[in-house]
């Protein structure tokens, strides 16, 4: 974890000042997990959530939330603003900041989509078959959310069919037993 800290400080800025870092992979895949830890290593880097901007009505309706709200002022130099969704309550929350860090991750199904693709430093992928994603994070969620469990797959499958973001990652992400594996991912080994 180390050496990829290491390596994303380096990197030429991509949104303004800003690395902006996407962490992309299937839902259950470990993506909150794995940023959380590289935030850490990276000396408490700002982390978004894609949760944070996704509804009930628009799973992958955030797009203009996005690039709104965190890229265009980050890409500015400046804070960003934006207001959480709360998944209980249904609605929006008071603002958060999201400060302008040299490096600031964006984790979440979806990070690596085409229209956000242009502002990021480098993409990895949580490389986990989706099957055994969605069974972890079925499994990690409880009974409690199965209709919800249903009706993501669904939209899932249709957001990677239309928008796919592995073959544009830059690295791959393998969990192991302790620890994490980095590797070339296919938007390197392709070219």
């Amino acid at each position: 974890m180390h050496t990829l800290a290491s390596r994303l400080r380096r990197l030429p800025p991509s949104c303004g000042p800003v690395r902006l870092v996407g962490v992309d992979g299937h839902a259950g895949s470990g993506k909150t997990t794995f940023t959380a830890r590289l935030a850490e290593e990276l000396g408490g880097a700002p982390v978004l959530h894609l949760d944070d901007l996704a509804t009930h009505e628009e799973l992958f309706g955030w797009t203009g939330r996005l690039l709104r709200d965190v890229v265009g002022p980050l890409g500015r130099g400046q804070d960003a603003r934006y207001r959480p969704y709360d998944w209980h309550a249904r609605d929006f929350g008071g603002a958060r900041t999201l400060p302008a860090a040299p490096v600031v991750l964006v984790e979440g199904v979806g990070a690596g989509r085409r229209a956000v693709r242009p502002f990021l430093a480098r993409l990895l992928w949580m490389e986990l078959a989706r099957e055994d994603a969605w069974e972890r994070g079925m499994r990690r969620d409880g009974s409690a959310q199965s209709d919800f469990w249903d009706g993501w797959v669904r939209a899932e499958r249709q957001h990677f069919a239309e928008d796919p973001t592995k073959p544009f990652a830059d690295l791959l992400v393998r969990q192991l037993p302790e620890g994490y594996e980095v590797l070339p991912g296919p938007a390197v080994t392709s070219t």
